[in-house]
């Protein structure tokens, strides 16, 4: 299996002259994404991705696979941030992007990538359908 990083650095290109700027003048703040939720190996990921996807034909059927995993077994709701902003995940659904988190603030509500969101620590019981689900769409 291909080794992920734990985080990706996506700062500015290089500015002619060959320094990193902002329109400020100042170096940009790198922007991290979370590392794994836990510390499955990649047998242990390998695995789960196996369990869901069992007798699935095509990539459609093994996104609703993984869906299914993750919808019976993981907790929620549970409170996490979204974009600093405290939120509570109430429930995951399957869309044609993928499979989303549906984040509640009072009234509002907003449908959130399910690999976009951060997890809180300690992560919800039933995570590790989320770590394979990321695992699954990095090899598709």
């Amino acid at each position: 299996m291909v080794q992920r990083p734990a985080h990706v650095d996506l700062a500015c290109e290089p500015q002619p002259g060959g320094s990193l700027s902002s329109a400020a003048g100042e170096a940009p703040a790198a922007v991290l994404y979370p590392a794994r939720v836990s510390s499955l190996s990649d047998a242990e990921l390998d695995a789960l991705v196996a369990e869901a996807v069992v007798d699935c034909y095509d990539e459609h059927e093994q996104l609703s696979g993984l869906f299914a995993m993750i919808e019976g077994d993981l907790a929620v709701p549970f409170e996490t941030e979204v974009l600093g902003v405290p939120v509570v995940v109430r429930k995951v659904d399957l869309r044609s992007s993928g499979i989303v988190a549906i984040c509640h603030r009072g009234r509002l509500r907003q449908s959130i990538g399910i690999l976009d969101l951060s997890l809180p620590d300690p992560a919800p019981d039933g995570a590790q359908w989320i770590e394979a689900y990321r695992w699954w769409a990095g090899t598709q």
